[in-house]
């Protein structure tokens, strides 16, 4: 299943990325099965809510490094917010 492939990479990338790029605390991962949204091909891969601070990746239907680059980039809003730049 892709969010047992996907736990370990994060729980690991995580540490690193948060060091690197300096927020202070990590946000709330939520990883959502969405088949109708894996259909679309222009739907969605991730968000970040500043709000909530959290970041919500889609997983169905994608490969393990495409979720890791979603992450990432969602890491960098999540950044931008920690600083008060979002």
């Amino acid at each position: 299943m892709m969010i047992d492939t996907l736990k370990p990479l994060i729980k690991q990338f995580l540490p690193f990325a948060q060091e690197r790029m300096g927020f202070d605390h990590p946000p709330k991962l939520f990883l959502k099965q969405d088949a109708g949204n894996a259909a679309n091909p222009l739907g969605k891969t991730a968000f970040y809510d500043p709000a909530g601070i959290s970041i919500t990746l889609y997983v169905t239907d994608r490969h393990p490094k495409d979720v890791m680059r979603s992450l990432s980039h969602e890491l960098v809003h999540h950044t931008q917010n920690c600083n008060g730049k979002f």
